[in-house]
């Protein structure tokens, strides 16, 4: 019998469906839209299996070996002694304290063993929302990461995408980065978040994730976006992020960017990750909202800031028309998610611009007869009044089938 933790795990990998069973009840189908609006998981581990088992060698080959480059202090072992399944859904990669014998690096003996896991072979992505949810160590000269590698790997030259990096003397700061050529290593172009009031990310599970389309990738940390990176922040230099990449979970143990442990720091040391997945849609990069009068679900102005109005509008092509549906209930345009205001559930309640917080005013779901339902509300994206003249503000309202509340996505 699952878990009510498990289920929860399992309806972050599931597709539309899932969501409009849990709450959308009442609406007009329980079906989820096909085409462009509902997100197919292309891959997903949620490491369910007996205590002691090895990962599934199906999805995950294990590394073994030293990493030369970084000048890092652990040895990557095989089999299931640094990476294993704890029995209550979670892969646990454990860093150790030891030097045995058989385990040289490059500098001479190890001090410490831990483990490295990638779907080399196995799968690759290539767009699409890539999350894992994670509960980092704690400790100086700790070093975790999930991130992804482009095929053939030829660093740099071939890409990385790092979507989650901590260093142990940062305990409320992840990393995410892209290396590429001309600007790899320390050069790499990135951006950081850091959790509120001094929270550790070793505290407690987070969900790491990017969301990745042919001419931009989006970082974000339990739903918030801190970052967006297009071919333009790269002055000039190639964008490598337009072909398959596979995916890596590690834990390293010191290097020249977080320094060795010292004696604050206690071992083993563990990254719990929760799940693995890659979502994609027919229409990776986004697209428009069409409805009413056949125009466009639009931010008004082009503009970011919070509280700004969607609306009606012609249809033009622009970021301010171009919507992605995630995996995770959201939809987003411009690095925001569409938001009922102050989180209301009342006829008439606007729709606006927000920064992505992973509330309930920020979950929708597309169903099969074309609406689109915030199922906290259990009222539907709706075109004001009717109104098809540009600029008509869109609200939510309970659901009636009517013209002003259908919308083609993509």
């Amino acid at each position: 019998m699952s878990s009510p933790r498990r289920l929860r795990r399992r309806l972050i990998a599931a597709v539309s469906a899932a969501l409009v069973a849990s709450g959308a009840a009442g609406t007009a189908t329980a079906e989820p839209a096909d085409a462009a609006a509902a997100a197919a998981v292309t891959f997903s581990d949620t490491f369910d299996g007996p205590a002691g088992a090895a990962v599934d060698s199906s999805k995950w080959q294990t590394e073994t070996g030293d990493n030369v480059n970084n000048h890092e202090r652990q040895y990557y072992t095989s089999g299931n002694r640094n990476a294993a399944l704890d029995g209550q859904g979670h892969l646990v990669i454990t860093a150790r304290k030891e030097n045995p014998a058989n385990y040289q690096c490059w500098y001479g003996a190890c001090q410490y063993t831990s483990a490295r896991l990638n779907t080399s072979g196995r799968f690759t992505a290539q767009y699409g929302h890539v999350e894992a949810r994670m509960k980092v160590p704690r400790g100086q000269g700790m070093w975790p990461a999930f991130w992804m590698l482009g095929t053939p790997v030829d660093w740099p030259d071939s890409g990385e995408i790092d979507i989650m990096e901590n260093v142990g003397f940062e305990p409320s700061t992840v990393h995410g980065t892209i290396h590429g050529p001309g600007y790899s290593g320390s050069g790499g172009i990135g951006a950081g978040y850091t959790l509120p009031g001094g929270q550790a990310f070793a505290d407690a599970f987070h969900t790491f994730a990017v969301d990745w389309a042919p001419d931009s990738i989006t970082w974000s940390v339990d739903g918030n976006v801190y970052q967006r990176r297009t071919p333009a922040d790269l002055g000039g230099k190639q964008w490598v992020f337009n072909k398959p990449y596979f995916l890596i979970l590690n834990l390293a143990v010191g290097g020249y960017w977080p320094g060795d442990p010292d004696g604050s720091t206690a071992f083993p040391q563990q990254l719990v990750v929760d799940h693995v997945s890659v979502t994609t849609g027919d229409s990776p990069a986004g697209g428009a909202i069409r409805g009413l009068a056949g125009k466009c679900v639009d931010v008004a102005g082009a503009g970011t800031a919070n509280g700004t109005a969607v609306q009606l509008y012609d249809c033009n092509g622009t970021s301010a028309q171009n919507w992605t549906v995630g995996s995770d209930g959201t939809i987003r345009a411009l690095g925001k998610c569409l938001d009922v205001a102050s989180g209301g559930t009342a006829d008439g309640t606007p729709v606006q611009l927000w920064d992505c917080n992973g509330t309930a005013a920020q979950k929708w779901v597309v169903t099969g007869a074309r609406d689109i339902v915030n199922p906290q509300a259990d009222k539907c994206l709706d075109v004001t009044g009717n109104n098809s003249a540009n600029a008509t503000r869109l609200q939510i309202w309970t659901c009636t089938g009517a013209a002003n509340q259908k919308w083609t996505v993509g």
